[in-house]
């Protein structure tokens, strides 16, 4: 019988053989992006753009579930007739 590994791993213990030239790009523009001159300028390495635009978004979208379950709460008979339309719609058009 064949035994397998059953120790913890971790992201270490992955080897990339391969140097794609993507990577190499990646790793070059991080590099341009790290530098003086381009943090002064405002600009801000891919990743952590996009996980502060994802952070923003989180933040927009859970304030606007908040206005939209107080605006619910608010008048529950109202949103409930446009739930019910709305869920009629959907079965016709399924229907089709």
């Amino acid at each position: 019988m064949t035994e397998t590994y059953a120790g913890q791993t971790t992201a270490d213990d992955i080897v990339d053989a391969f140097d794609t030239p993507a990577q190499r790009l990646d790793r070059e523009a991080d590099a341009i992006l790290q530098r003086d001159e381009m943090r002064s300028l405002g600009v801000r390495p891919l990743r952590q753009a996009i996980r502060e635009d994802a952070r923003a978004v989180g933040d927009w979208g859970r304030g606007r579930a908040g206005q939209l379950r107080h605006t619910v709460e608010e008048e529950p008979v109202r949103y409930a007739v446009y739930a019910l339309g709305l869920g009629i719609l959907i079965g016709l058009l399924a229907a089709r």
